[in-house]
C-alpha cells in the first residue's frame, strides 16, 4: 500500500466508528423497505428509535438490547426526545400532530402509560421536540410557527398527581416555520427561517436575537459555559447564519461577536476511522466553503457541531477554530450524548462516532485488535502520538507490539512508516517545552505529574546511576557478551583499590548492577551456556567418582578447612578431560531429545483416547511412563552418595559452584559473575552460620522468591527451574507443556493414598519452565487450604520469573504511584507475571498497596490477594472492590465473587471482627442487646450491609442471623429475622434497643397485624424499666459515641399508641390497648395528637366520599 500521508499539526482529535449497529437494525428489522427508521434520540441509558409505522423501539445502550417497544395508531413517528433529568419520561411526536409523553415506569416494574397527549398541533408537522431541564414540560414547535407546553403528570410527583390533567399552553406563534427549541435556566430558545427568538417562559418576555434577518434552514442553541474560570457564568446562544457564518449572542440576546468559519474550512478533511472502509487523507484537497448550518448541537467539551448532508463539522467557538471536519454520507440528522454522534442517514442505517483524541484512537483500535487500522492512525497522526503525554495511553511496548501484528507481506511499507514513527517517539517525561534549555548542561532533570521540574546534578550517585543504565540499555548483544566475558579481568588490572571501594559500596547500596550478568539481562547463545552447564556437571560427577574410590583416612575427614584446596586441585588435573567432556556430549543432546520426542507423543497419542484421560488411574500410569524420559533429560543432576566425608566435599563443591554462578543473591556478597538463565541451589543452614554477619544482612534483602519452604529432615528446598536446562524445540516444548501441566495437577488432586513418583511441589520447582503458568496458578488457589507450599512455590519460581521486567525497578524506588501507573501501562495484562509484581508490591507497601489492587480485577480476583494479604488487608480490599462498582450493580457484583458460597459465611465473619465496636459495648453479659447499641458505626458497614442483602438459602441466612447476634450487629440481625419471618424476636431485640425508628422500614421491621402492635406493647412495658436503668456510657464515653448519628426516640407504650392511631386511627388504637390490659394516660400533647387524627380522618373520609360521587355522575353522564 503507499505511504499514509500526515495531517497537519493543528488537527489532534478524529471522529471514529468502533461499534456496528446493522445487527441491531436487522434484528428490529428496521433494514426493509417496508419498515425504516424516521428519527432517533439518546440519552445516557436509552436509544430511542422512532419507525416508519409508529413504533418506538427503547434500545438499553449497556448491551445494545431491546427493552420496550411503544406503539402508536397516529401515525409515523417524526420527533423524539429523552427527559434530561429523569430518563423515566420520554416524549414522541407522530406525523398527525399527536404529542405524546411517556412514562416508561421501569422502576416500579409496570406498564408504560402516556401521562399527557396533546392534539394542539393537528395537521402541522411537528419540526422540533425540547424538554425543559429541571421539570417535566416539553417545548413543541411545528412547521407553522406555533410553539406550545406541554406539562406531564406523574405519580412521582406526589398523590393524585398522576390524576391531574395540565392544559396545553401556547408560548409563542413566530413567523415562520420552528427549526430547532433550546431550553436552559428558564428560557427558551426558537430558531425559525428568518429569525431566533429567546423567551423568558416564567416572566412570559420575548427578545429578538440580534436585527439582520435571514432565509433558510438555521440552527441555535445554548453554549453552556461550566469549565475553569467560566464555572457560573450564564450561557452563551449561538445562532447560524449565511456564508458560514455564527453569532455569538449573550444571555440576554445581546449579539457580542460575528464568527466566519469559510476561510477556516478550506482545509481537506480528516478522514472517517472506521472498519468499513481504510481511511484516506488528501492533502490536496483545499477550498473555501459557504455553508448553511441547519442545526447546531453542544457536543463533548466546549465544542460545537452541525452538519449537512454530506459533512460533519465540530468547531471550538472559544478559539474561533475548526476542530475537524470529515466528510458522512447522506446524512439526515444526527443526535448526541456528550462526545457520542448517533447518525441516521437517509437510507435508514444508523451509525454511531466517537469523537476522541488520535492517541485515544490508537488505544481503543489497539484493544479491538484492528492492527492495520491502528498503525494508520498511527502514522497519520504522527504529531500526537510520538508526544511524551501519548505514552500515558500508548507506551512504547504496544506500538512494538502493533508493529510485529503487521504482516510483511501485505503491510511492509506501513510497518516500515511505523517504524519510523517510533523513533521519533518522546519518553513519558520528555523535554517538550522551551523553558528546559535554560537548565544547565551538566545537570539531568526529570518532569514530575504536578509540572514541576526536578533538577538533579550529575555528580550526585543518582543521576550517575540514570546515566548508567541509559548507556547499558543501548549498548548492543556483542557487547553485553564481551562485558560478560571480561568483567573481572578489567576490574582487577584497570581498577585502582579507590575506585574497587567505590564500586563495592555502589554494589551494596544499589543491588545488582547492568554490568553483571543479571536474570534480566538477554541471555548468551545456548549452545555455549549448555556447553558450560554439561561440562561442569560432568567435572563434579567424575570428582566424585574418583573421590570415592580413595581411602579417605581420619586426618582428612576432620581438617575440613582444606576443603578448598582439594577442590581446586581436582580442578587442576581433571581440566583436560573436562574439555573432552564437553564435545564428546553434545551429539548426546539430539539423541536425547529425539528419545524424548518420542516418548512425549506416545503420551499424547495415549491421553487423547477419552477412556484414559478421564480415568485418573490410567492418566496416571501414562504420565508415569513418561515421568522418567523427561527425568533423565531434562531433571536436575543426580550425585552419587558415599561416605560422610565424601557427600561434604561432593555437597560443598557442588553448592559452592551452584553459589557462584547460579544464585543472584550471591552476587551481592562476592566478586563473581554467574549464569542468569540457570537455578540455584539455597544455602543451607549451617552454611549460612559460617558466613559474615554482613553476608547474613545482605541475604535479607534478597527478592522474596528465595524464601524457604518446609522440607522433611531439614534438608533444604529444590532450586526452581525457570530456565530450561538444553534448548528444546518449540513444537516438543508446547507437548512437554501439555503433559507436565497435566501431571502436576494430578499430583496436586490426588488422593492421599496416591503418592506420584515426583510430588506436586518438587515437580513444580524442577520443571517450571514447562509449566502453563494460568493453570498452576488455579490450581495453586484450589489447593491453598490443603498445600500451602505448592503456592508459595509457584510465586517464588514467579519472582524469579519476572526480576528482568522494568517495572521491578520502578518497585523497588519504593513510591506506590509510580509502581501501580507501570503496572497500569502492561496492558493487556497477563495474570501470573502481574500477581508477581503485586506481591513485590505488598511487601513493600502493605495495606496502602492491597487497597488499589482492585483496579487489576479481573486479572487478578479476590482469591488471589487472599493467598497473599493478611485478613484484615484483603477486607479493605474487597471492599475497596465493591464500591469501586456503581451503586445498582454492587449486589449482583459480591454475588459473583461468591464462589464457593461458603466464602460469604467467612467474610461476614471477618468484617464483623474487623474494625467493629467491642462485644461488651453491644452485648450484655446475658447476651442481650445492650440499649441504644445499634448506633454504633461498623468500619465494613457497607459491606455487611451488601453481604446479608445477598440471596441464600434459609439455613445460611439462619446461620448469618446467629453470627450477627452473636457480634451484635443488631441492624443486620433485624434484617435477617424479618426475612426468616422471626418478626418476635426481632420486636424483643427492638424493644431492648429502645429506638422506635426501627420499627419503620426500610432499615427497621413495621407491625403488620394487630396481633403484632399487641406484643410489641406488651414487650414494650417489660422492657421500659429496663432500658432506663441501662443507659450508661460505654468505653468511648457515650453508648453510640464511635461516630455514628443520633438515634431515634425511646419506645414506650405511649409512643406505640400514637404509631397505632396514624396507622389504623385513635380509636382503633384505644381500643387495642384495653384489650392488652395496659393502663395508659396520654400526655396533653398525645391527646391533641389523636384529635387531629380524627378530624384529618373524618375530611378525608368526606373528601372521597365527595369524588367517588362526581366520578358516578361523570359516568352516568357519558353513558347517557
Amino acid at each position: 500500500m503507499p505511504l499514509v500521508p500526515v495531517v497537519p499539526e493543528n488537527h489532534s482529535h478524529v471522529l471514529a466508528e468502533f461499534d456496528c449497529l446493522d445487527p441491531l437494525l436487522s434484528a428490529l428489522r428496521l433494514d426493509s423497505g417496508r419498515l425504516k427508521c424516521t428519527c432517533l434520540a439518546v440519552s445516557r441509558k436509552w436509544l430511542a428509535l422512532g419507525t416508519s409505522t409508529g413504533g418506538l423501539h427503547l434500545i438499553q445502550r449497556e448491551g445494545w438490547k431491546q427493552r420496550l417497544i411503544l406503539t402508536h395508531k397516529e401515525g409515523s413517528i417524526t420527533q423524539v426526545a429523552c427527559c434530561p433529568h429523569d430518563e423515566d419520561f420520554i416524549a414522541v411526536a407522530t406525523s398527525q400532530g399527536l404529542v405524546v409523553v411517556w412514562e416508561l415506569q421501569l422502576e416500579r416494574r409496570g406498564r408504560p402509560e402516556r401521562v399527557s397527549v396533546s392534539w394542539e398541533h393537528r395537521g402541522h408537522a411537528i419540526t422540533a421536540l425540547c424538554w425543559d431541564t429541571s421539570t417535566l414540560r416539553v417545548f413543541v414547535g411545528d412547521s407553522g410557527g406555533k410553539v406550545t407546553c406541554l406539562r406531564a403528570g406523574s405519580s412521582k410527583l406526589g398523590k393524585g398527581s398522576a390524576f391531574v390533567i395540565f392544559p396545553v399552553q401556547t408560548v409563542t406563534t413566530v413567523d415562520s416555520r420552528v427549526v430547532q427549541l433550546g431550553y436552559q435556566d428558564g428560557r427558551l430558545l426558537v430558531s425559525s427561517l428568518s429569525r431566533c427568538y429567546l423567551c423568558d417562559t416564567d416572566r412570559e418576555k420575548f427578545w429578538r436575537v440580534g436585527n439582520k434577518e435571514r432565509d433558510g434552514e438555521y440552527g441555535a442553541c445554548f453554549f453552556p459555559q461550566n469549565r475553569g474560570l467560566l464555572v457560573g457564568q450564564p450561557p452563551l446562544l449561538y445562532c447560524a447564519r449565511p456564508g458560514s457564518r455564527v453569532w455569538e449572542a449573550s444571555f440576554n440576546g445581546e449579539v457580542l461577536s460575528t464568527h466566519q468559519f469559510k476561510q477556516l474550512l478550506a482545509c481537506p478533511p480528516l478522514p472517517l476511522i472506521t472498519y468499513r472502509n481504510e481511511p484516506h487523507y488528501n492533502p490536496a484537497q483545499k477550498s473555501s466553503q459557504s455553508i448553511a448550518f441547519p442545526k447546531l448541537l453542544y457536543l463533548g467539551d466546549q465544542n460545537l457541531l452541525t452538519w449537512t448532508d454530506s459533512a460533519v463539522y465540530i468547531f471550538t467557538p472559544q478559539n474561533g477554530q475548526v476542530l475537524l471536519w470529515t466528510e458522512v454520507k447522506d446524512l439526515v440528522d444526527i443526535v448526541v450524548y456528550r462526545s457520542e454522534l448517533f447518525c441516521l442517514h437517509g437510507s435508514g442505517r444508523l451509525s454511531h462516532l466517537s469523537l476522541l483524541s488520535a492517541e485515544r484512537c490508537v488505544e481503543r483500535l489497539l484493544r479491538r485488535e484492528s492492527w492495520p487500522l491502528a498503525a494508520v492512525v498511527c502514522c497519520m497522526f504522527q504529531h500526537t502520538i510520538t508526544t511524551s503525554r501519548a505514552r500515558k495511553s500508548i507506551p512504547i511496548d504496544r506500538l512494538e507490539h502493533l508493529r510485529s501484528q503487521l504482516s510483511s507481506s501485505t503491510h511492509l511499507e506501513l510497518s516500515g512508516q511505523l517504524e519510523e514513527v517510533i523513533n521519533k517517539l518522546e519518553p513519558l517525561d520528555s523535554a517538550c517545552s522551551s523553558r528546559r534549555s535554560s537548565i544547565s548542561s551538566h545537570e539531568s532533570f526529570n518532569v514530575l505529574d504536578c509540572g514541576i521540574y526536578r533538577v538533579i546534578s550529575r555528580r550526585g550517585s543518582q543521576s550517575d546511576e540514570e546515566t548508567g543504565s541509559l548507556i547499558n540499555q543501548s549498548t548492543s548483544e556483542e557487547e553485553r557478551l564481551k562485558e560478560f566475558s571480561f568483567v573481572q579481568e578489567e576490574d582487577q588490572v584497570e581498577q585502582d583499590p579507590q575506585s574497587s571501594e567505590r564500586m563495592e559500596a555502589e554494589r551494596s547500596e544499589q543491588g545488582l548492577q547492568f554490568h553483571l550478568p543479571l536474570s534480566f539481562r538477554p541471555k548468551p547463545p545456548r549452545i555455549a551456556l549448555q556447553a558450560v552447564k554439561d561440562s561442569v556437571s560432568s567435572f563434579v560427577k567424575k570428582t566424585t567418582e574418583k573421590i570415592n574410590t580413595l581411602q579417605m583416612n581420619s586426618e582428612l575427614r576432620q581438617r575440613s578447612e582444606f576443603k578448598e584446596g582439594i577442590q581446586a586441585d581436582t580442578t587442576s588435573s581433571h581440566s583436560e578431560e573436562m574439555d573432552n567432556e564437553v564435545y564428546d556430549e553434545m551429539p548426546n543432546t539430539e539423541a536425547d531429545m529425539q528419545e524424548l520426542r518420542a516418548a512425549t507423543e506416545r503420551a499424547i497419542s495415549q491421553i487423547q483416547d477419552p477412556l484414559v484421560l478421564l480415568d485418573p488411574a490410567c492418566l496416571r500410569e501414562t504420565l508415569l511412563e513418561w515421568l522418567p524420559v523427561l527425568e533423565r533429560i531434562l531433571g536436575p543432576e543426580e550425585h552419587g552418595s558415599g561416605a560422610a566425608g565424601d557427600s561434604k566435599v561432593d555437597d560443598a563443591g557442588e553448592e559452592r559452584w551452584e553459589r557462584d554462578y547460579l544464585n543472584p543473591c550471591s552476587e551481592q556478597q562476592e566478586e563473581s559473575f554467574c549464569l542468569s538463565g540457570e537455578p540455584t541451589e539455597s544455602i543451607t543452614e549451617d552454611e549460612k552460620k559460617e558466613e559474615s554477619p554482613e553476608l547474613g544482612r545482605k541475604e535479607d534483602q534478597c527478592d522474596s522468591a528465595e524464601k524457604e519452604p518446609e522440607a522433611s529432615k531439614g534438608s533444604p528446598p529444590e532450586p526452581v527451574q525457570v530456565g530450561s536446562p538444553k534448548p528444546v524445540p518449540l513444537d516438543l516444548l508446547a507437548n512437554l507443556t501439555q503433559l507436565a501441566t497435566l501431571y502436576t495437577e494430578l499430583s496436586c488432586f490426588r488422593n492421599q493414598q496416591d503418592k506420584p513418583a515426583v510430588g506436586c511441589t518438587h515437580f513444580l520447582r524442577r520443571y517450571f519452565f514447562l509449566l502453563d503458568k494460568e493453570r498452576v496458578r488455579r490450581m495453586c488457589l484450589l489447593c491453598y487450604e490443603e498445600q500451602p507450599e505448592v503456592q508459595s512455590s509457584f510465586i517464588e519460581a514467579m519472582l524469579d520469573l519476572t526480576q528482568s521486567s522494568k517495572v521491578v525497578e520502578v518497585i523497588q524506588r519504593g513510591d506506590l504511584l509510580r509502581s501501580l501507573r507501570s503496572l497500569r501501562e502492561l496492558q493487556p495484562w497477563s495474570a501470573p507475571p502481574l500477581l508477581a509484581h503485586l506481591h513485590r508490591l505488598y511487601e513493600k507497601h502493605g495495606e496502602a498497596a492491597v487497597r488499589s489492587f482492585s483496579q487489576f480485577y479481573p486479572a487478578i480476583t479476590p482469591a488471589d490477594i487472599m493467598t497473599m494479604a493478611q485478613r484484615s488487608h484483603f477486607l479493605a480490599y474487597l471492599d475497596n472492590l465493591v464500591q469501586s462498582r456503581t451503586e445498582g450493580h454492587r449486589l449482583s457484583f459480591l454475588q459473583s465473587l461468591l464462589d464457593p458460597e461458603s466464602l460469604r459465611q467467612d467474610w461476614l465473619e471477618l468484617a464483623l471482627t474487623h474494625d467493629a465496636p467491642q462485644r461488651c459495648d453491644t452485648l450484655t453479659p446475658d447476651g442481650q442487646p445492650r440499649w441504644h447499641s445499634h448506633c454504633y458505626s461498623w468500619g465494613y458497614g457497607r459491606l455487611l450491609s451488601l453481604l446479608i442483602h445477598l440471596p441464600a438459602d434459609l439455613s445460611s441466612k439462619q446461620k448469618m442471623a446467629e453470627t450477627c447476634r452473636s457480634h451484635g450487629y443488631w441492624i443486620g440481625y433485624l434484617y435477617l429475622c424479618s426475612e426468616l419471618q422471626c418478626r418476635t424476636e426481632a420486636f424483643a431485640t427492638i424493644c431492648k434497643l429502645d429506638d422506635i425508628s426501627l420499627l419503620e422500614e426500610p432499615e427497621g421491621v413495621e407491625p403488620q397485624t394487630l396481633d403484632e402492635w399487641k406484643l410489641l406493647i406488651q414487650l414494650s412495658q417489660q422492657c421500659s424499666s429496663v432500658g432506663d436503668s441501662e443507659q450508661v456510657p460505654g468505653v468511648n464515653g457515650s453508648s453510640w459515641s464511635n461516630g455514628s448519628s443520633d438515634c431515634g426516640g425511646k419506645i414506650s407504650p405511649e409512643s406505640l399508641t400514637l404509631m397505632l392511631a396514624r396507622t389504623a386511627g385513635p380509636d382503633r388504637a384505644m381500643a387495642v390497648l384495653e384489650e392488652c390490659g395496659v393502663q395508659v394516660v396520654l400526655s396533653q400533647q398525645s391527646e391533641l395528637v389523636c384529635e387531629l387524627l380524627r378530624v384529618t380522618e373524618k375530611r378525608q373520609r368526606a373528601m372521597i366520599q365527595t369524588m367517588l360521587e362526581r366520578c358516578d355522575r361523570f359516568l352516568w353522564s357519558q353513558h347517557a
